[in-house]
């Protein structure tokens, strides 16, 4: 099952377990505007090149909406809008003032120049210039993407509308970015699992842990879980896999990862299959990497307890259903990484505020916002008698469909 068809189920479900009205309920499927457009660009060696670039702005009944720009060569609509939808929930749940977008660029960025990837997103921003707002939708990086390409959305921007750096998050520093961005979906994911934890009576220091990915969020949360004291027993990312039953020193492997730039012949572990870590011995297990990781052919062989989904919907929906047969408990991705949005959240309020804050004040503000949404998931859980993943999506829908009514939705 794709991830549009996978958020449309679980958001169907929600709907039923809340007893939405059914007119209602269709009105928050369909994104309230969705943007095509083409961009032309010169290359270095003279020649023309078209791309298509993507914007689908899904809901602004809580508030400007906010989502990823990624460039990738298999950006498709249908993509983009389950992404864009999962957003609205994602924000619902974190409980900041946002509806759901999401966008992007059918390219190679690897195959384009930095020049070229200038000129494409520049070309992009004047595109979508009109469409786009401080208190409109705010875009951020994603996949294929980065602080550099928002620097110059945020200048190309800035020629129409005048200086606007709340109008992009995930900037440079020196631009405007928030301290704590950088580690905020990872350190997120740590808090979550804190709360997680708390509420069965344990700690991180008591647990082994595996981890899935090694990009941004899997280094943040090895790095941090590992300075909490918790055993981090294996790690893998796309060079490699690697295991140690009486836990990895993630400080070693992060030195051999940037030396090397791999995760082959660390010396503080043995190698392993990367497909078997999924099915690892651990009690935490942490999908950081790509979506549909957990699936019927292995879930069933899954010996974690705790599932904490880092990743964006790396359990299908046949995995979900024998995993919770087994017991095993999930903390869904659609809470777990909003990490980096809530953070996203605290840039943007700097930006409008023109103060900005130190580290501490953003970690302690983000471990408040990812405390309180676990409490409020719970609170779904014990009224609607559901897992934790209905809990969320019951949580984002209600919200969302509360505002939609409030604001005047005629049934």
């Amino acid at each position: 099952m794709n991830a549009l068809a996978a958020t449309n189920r679980n958001f169907r479900r929600a709907a039923r377990i809340l007893g939405l009205d059914s007119k209602l309920e269709k009105s928050l499927l369909i994104p309230y505007r969705e943007i095509k457009v083409e961009c032309t660009i010169p290359k270095d060696d003279g020649s023309l090149a078209t791309f298509v670039g993507f914007r689908v702005q899904h809901d602004n009944a809580r508030g400007p909406m906010k989502g990823g720009i990624r460039y990738h060569p298999e950006v498709d609509p249908d993509e983009v809008n389950a992404l864009a939808q999962l957003m609205t929930w994602k924000t619902a749940v974190a409980d900041i003032p946002y509806g759901g977008a999401k966008g992007g660029i059918g390219c190679s960025p690897k195959e384009l120049s930095l020049s070229e990837l200038e000129r494409l997103t520049r070309v992009f921003t004047q595109k979508i210039h009109d469409l786009i707002g401080v208190h409109t939708d705010i875009p951020a990086p994603d996949m294929g993407t980065n602080a550099q390409t928002m620097a110059w959305i945020l200048d190309e921007y800035s020629k129409f509308h005048g200086y606007s750096p709340a109008i992009v998050t995930g900037k440079p520093i020196d631009l405007g970015g928030s301290l704590g961005r950088e580690a905020a979906t990872g350190r997120g994911v740590v808090f979550a699992t804190e709360a997680l934890l708390n509420e069965y009576g344990q700690t991180i220091t008591d647990l082994k842990f595996a981890i899935q990915g090694f990009g941004n969020v899997g280094y943040w949360a090895a790095k941090l879980i590992h300075e909490r004291g918790g055993k981090v027993v294996a790690v893998s990312d796309i060079t490699g896999a690697v295991k140690n039953p009486n836990g990895i020193d993630i400080s070693d492997l992060i030195k051999h990862k940037e030396a090397t730039g791999s995760l082959k012949d660390f010396q503080g572990g043995d190698s392993m299959d990367s497909n078997e870590l999924l099915v690892h011995d651990c009690d935490v297990l942490i999908p950081c990497a790509l979506g549909g990781v957990l699936h019927k052919g292995n879930a069933g062989d899954v010996k974690a307890k705790y599932i904490i989904e880092a990743a964006n919907h790396p359990t299908d929906p046949d995995a979900d259903e024998i995993l919770s047969k087994k017991g095993v408990i999930i903390l869904p991705d659609i809470y777990a990484n909003g990490g980096g949005v809530t953070v996203s959240y605290f840039e943007w309020v700097q930006n409008i505020q023109g103060f900005m804050w130190d580290e501490e004040k953003v970690n302690n503000e983000l471990q408040k916002y990812m405390t309180k949404s676990f409490r409020d998931i719970k609170a779904m859980c014990q009224t609607h008698n559901c897992d934790f993943r209905m809990g969320a999506f019951t949580l984002g829908v209600n919200r969302v469909a509360r505002a939609t009514v409030l604001r005047g939705w005629e049934a």
